[in-house]
């Protein structure tokens, strides 16, 4: 046998692999299951969206395109941040991705020498470590508080920032959390890297999903930040394969080299397709959707607060409930199974999103389900408690 890389030992398994096969085996067995551990929207592209596809695939607009994407694209991408987040970026600026993972994987590939430090906030989105490791770099998790929403603040960049450290990996809105960092305290944390010449790389893949006023762009804050978002869950296109990067225009070419070689382009059907997620009827279904999503965490969270499980930080976007089960008397990973096993509810456990702050006492509970649904789990969790 072939000797492995020894960067694929780094890669853990998480709990989330092994509860998704047993709820699909509890299904198939008709066990009634309600999934609050997956997150992805439980709508799906509107139906303009999908004729796009279907006259692009008829007019034959399948070729490769340009590594950073088609014009159109990355000038409807520019124009909608514009409008939507106060920033004023040049389309040259955007390069299109295959999803917001390509993103990532694209950025770290240019950004992360071997060996480089990179801070990230405990709980994060664990893919997150991944694609640092992938880059052959050392992702180095900081521990943060309830009180800091869950997020990094300046202080942890000063506490943290050693020798080896080149930049930090950051999300708002957060998966697990759902919480955003404030603006002042994000331009503080982006004033401390900038001193260090650091990089900063921001996940916004849930900026549209921002339900306390209007969001801004942490480009609004430095126009050097690495923004990473996708059509994922916002636009509720998770199989089509299509995130896009904000960048200074100097990154461009090089992202082009490397991302030529990686990936070729993004799914051409699916950049000719998304131009129509722009347009004035499928804007207002988003934002229609995005009101549903508010109003199902304005019900969740206080009902598993009248249950007895703490939330700690009230989430401002995404679609995540970040629970504290300490009072339960169980740990994370138990009372997941426990809770798919005696419920047919599947939630995931705080320890696959940074074992050491919190993991042993956290639950990551999506709201990708309809509302009855969440009145139904409220119940069978009750009768559980």
């Amino acid at each position: 046998m072939p000797q492995l890389a020894n960067r694929a030992s780094a890669f853990p398994t998480f709990h989330a692999v092994s509860l998704f096969k047993e709820t699909l085996a509890m299904a198939a067995a008709g066990k009634s299951i309600i999934n609050m551990g997956i997150g992805e929207p439980d709508f799906t592209a509107p139906t303009s969206v999908i004729d796009a596809l279907s006259r692009a695939a008829r007019a034959g607009l399948s070729a490769y395109t340009s590594p950073a994407g088609i014009p159109a694209l990355r000038e409807a991408i520019a124009r909608y941040y514009n409008e939507h987040f106060g920033t004023r970026i040049n389309p040259a600026r955007v390069f299109v991705t295959a999803g917001g993972s390509g993103a990532l994987t694209l950025a770290c590939a240019v950004l992360v020498d071997s060996g480089a430090e990179v801070l990230l906030p405990d709980p994060c989105y664990p893919a997150n470590c991944n694609f640092v490791v992938a880059a052959n770099g050392r992702p180095k998790l900081v521990p943060t508080s309830a009180e800091k929403r869950f997020q990094l603040s300046a202080q942890d960049i000063r506490d943290n920032w050693g020798p080896d450290t080149r930049g930090v990996l950051i999300a708002s809105p957060s998966n697990p959390t759902g919480t955003s960092i404030a603006p002042d305290e994000l331009a503080a944390l982006l004033a401390e890297v900038r001193a260090r010449n650091g990089f900063t790389i921001m996940d916004e893949i849930y900026l549209g999903l921002s339900y306390e006023g209007r969001a801004k762009s942490a480009l609004t804050l430095d126009d050097d930040v690495i923004v990473i978002n996708s059509f994922s869950k916002y636009f509720h296109m998770t199989g089509w394969r299509l995130g896009w990067m904000i960048v200074p225009e100097h990154m461009v070419p090089l992202l082009e080299r490397v991302g030529a070689s990686l990936a070729i382009c993004a799914p051409t059907l699916s950049q000719h397709a998304a131009l129509a997620c722009f347009e004035p009827e499928a804007m207002a279904i988003y934002e229609e959707r995005r009101e549903a999503f508010r109003q199902r965490r304005d019900y969740l969270v206080p009902e598993f607060e009248k249950l007895g499980i703490g939330i700690p930080a009230k989430p401002d976007g995404a679609f995540y409930v970040y629970a504290d089960i300490g009072k339960l008397g169980e740990d994370s990973v138990s009372f997941a199974y426990r809770l798919l096993r005696e419920t047919g509810i599947s939630a995931l456990p705080g320890a696959d999103y940074g074992p050491a702050a919190h993991g042993r006492h956290t639950m990551r509970f999506s709201y990708c389900v309809g509302m009855d649904a969440l009145r139904e789990a409220v119940h069978r969790i009750g009768k559980l408690l």
